[in-house]
Order: structure tokens, then sequence, then C-alpha cells
């Protein structure tokens, strides 16, 4: 059976990382490059990374949305992914494209809780129209929306 090597050919480049602009707002997120900005603005399908208690990775497949230079995440409050963040805030977001699979916008940041009860309900009514499903259906759920503070940005592919 094959082994594998610990060692990566040089010229294979993992990520090109964005430069960012500085942001205007003390304590804020990184000012989002226009070409990361223009990519979020739209409604994919993102892959977060977050930390469970016994320090392995779990992985959940979420809706997002631009709020400012931040992204916005909205879950079912039982759910592990927020349990994750309201222990550890650090967050690894992965976002495809659709037409071409191989590239992808990725976003490293903080998660901050951000709005629970009602307005969590609002924000999650909000992401169903954005990615055109009922808002109805999420009526009455306990849910929570945390903002993630951008510390990076990068992008990966052709």
């Amino acid at each position: 059976m094959p082994t594998a090597t610990a060692s990566r050919p040089e010229r294979l480049a993992y990520h090109r990382a964005m430069d960012a602009a500085p942001s205007a707002r003390s304590g804020s997120s990184t000012r989002l490059p226009a070409p990361i900005r223009a990519f979020l603005d739209a409604p994919r399908i993102a892959t977060i990374a977050t930390i469970n208690p016994d320090g392995s990775p779990h992985q959940a497949i979420v809706w997002y949305a631009l709020d400012g230079d931040d992204l916005l995440l909205n879950s079912r409050r039982e759910r592990q992914w927020p349990s994750n963040l309201h222990r550890d805030g650090r967050i690894s977001v992965a976002v495809p494209e659709g037409d071409r699979p191989y590239y992808w916008v990725g976003v490293k940041g903080t998660a901050e809780l951000f709005h629970e009860g009602d307005a969590a309900i609002a924000d999650i009514q909000a992401l169903a129209r954005r990615y055109g499903k009922d808002p109805a259906e999420y009526a009455g759920q306990d849910r929570v929306t945390y903002r993630i503070v951008v510390d990076s940005t990068y992008d990966y592919g052709d």
C-alpha cells in the first residue's frame, strides 16, 4: 500500500491571499477586497469549519449573508457548530463557485453572537428569501445568528 509523503512540490500554490484594505472601523472586520465582496454577494452555499470541544474539526454547510464587511450565519441553537462558536469563536469559511467547483473563496475570522430570539428568526427569514425558500418555514424556531468578523480572505483556483 502506498504511503503519503509529508512534502509538497514547491510549484503548487495552495491559496492566493487577497490584499485587504484597511478597515475604517476600529476593532472591526478587515475590509473585504472588491473581488471577494462581489463573489460573496451572490447567494452561494458555504462550508464552515469550527472546532469541537475535543479539538477535532466540525464542518457544516450553511447559508450566509454579507453585512458590511462581515458575514452573518444563522442556525438552530441546538446544532453543534453554534455550540462550538459559543465556546471558541474561530471559524473558517469556504465558498465554492457553482459553475467552477475548483474555484472558491475562503474567509477566516472570529464569530460573535449577534442575534437571538425574534431577531434571529428575522435573520433566517431574510436568508430564506435570499436563497429562494419560504420564510414562513422558520417561524417559531429557536435560532441564533453569528457575525463573522473577518481576519483574512483568500481565493483558490481559476
